[in-house]
Order: C-alpha cells, then sequence, then structure tokens
C-alpha cells in the first residue's frame, strides 16, 4: 500500500492534464481497493447531470456519457450525506443504478463510490468495481483513508487545467 502512495505522490506532480491526474488514481487505486471498472464521475446539480471525467473502460464507459442525477438512496448517502457507497451484489447495485446490466456483463458484482468534496461542495464521486463481494469492510475503511486526500488533490488538479468535464462545479 504505501509503495503505490508514494509512486503515486512521486508522480502526480508531473501530471499535466486532466488525464494524466486520473490514470495516476486509477493506478492507485488499483492497489488498493483495487478494481475491474474505473469511473470519475463529476456532478453539475445546476444540470442535474453526473459527467463521466475518466473511464477505465471508454467503449463501454465513454468519457462523453452523462447520466441524470437521480434521487434516490444512493443520492442520500454520497450527495446528502457525503458518505461513501457500498454494495456487494449485483442485486443491490440494481436498486440504485440502472446500468446494472452492463456492470454485471463487466463480470462486477459490487461497487465502492467516495464522494470528493471541495469548497463544501460534492465535485465527484470516485467510482471502484469488481467482483461480487471485494469490498468488506476492512477493505473499504483501508481504502477510504489511503484515497480520500489523493482524490480531493486529483479533483483540484483536473480544475486547475480547465478539464471541461469538470464544468458545472
Amino acid at each position: 500500500m504505501s509503495s503505490a502512495l508514494d509512486q503515486f505522490s512521486a508522480s502526480i506532480g508531473k501530471a499535466r492534464t486532466a488525464d494524466a491526474v486520473w490514470r495516476l488514481l486509477e493506478e492507485l487505486t488499483g492497489s488498493l481497493p483495487g478494481h475491474r471498472l474505473f469511473t470519475v464521475m463529476t456532478v453539475d446539480m445546476q444540470a442535474g447531470l453526473a459527467r463521466r471525467a475518466y473511464s477505465s473502460h471508454p467503449a463501454e464507459y465513454p468519457v462523453s456519457g452523462t447520466k441524470p442525477i437521480e434521487h434516490n438512496s444512493w443520492f442520500d448517502i454520497v450527495h446528502g450525506k457525503r458518505l461513501r457507497f457500498v454494495a456487494n451484489t449485483i442485486e443491490d447495485i440494481a436498486t440504485v443504478f440502472p446500468d446494472h446490466a452492463l456492470i454485471a456483463s463487466l463480470g462486477c458484482g459490487s461497487v465502492f463510490n467516495l464522494p470528493v468534496v471541495l469548497c463544501d461542495e460534492l465535485v465527484a464521486t470516485i467510482n471502484m468495481l469488481d467482483r461480487t463481494g471485494h469490498y468488506d469492510d476492512a477493505r473499504v475503511a483501508d481504502a477510504e483513508a489511503m484515497l480520500r486526500l489523493p482524490a480531493s488533490l486529483c479533483c483540484s488538479l483536473a480544475l486547475q487545467f480547465g478539464d471541461s468535464r469538470m464544468s458545472g462545479i
């Protein structure tokens, strides 16, 4: 874990684009908690849309994609309380994500969403998906502790680099 964070720390200062920043965060999250699918969704509450800023699977989840913000239990947890969201079965995922069939087709049956808050605004969610049952309590607690600051830094840098996918923030 610390070597992955050391590598991230050594590399992040060299990043010059939002895509480079997101790739570094994807690499870091690959070490802990791990994932088969990694995306970053930004939030535009005025437009009522979440925009995909980065995707490890651009064919299935292109960065040009948007989703309407749905006011469901996921929204209450992530947007309202600004807490992580974890579901460890495709059935639980299906209760909050309409694209659950696509998620399952990628071999994913669990999800860990980490909200990123800057200046008291929810600006993005870091989304990691993996096999059923992957995001147990210990793995999520360790990952959340390790990822909060790097995720905030990456969002700040993407904004600094003028990433148009961060619009509405």
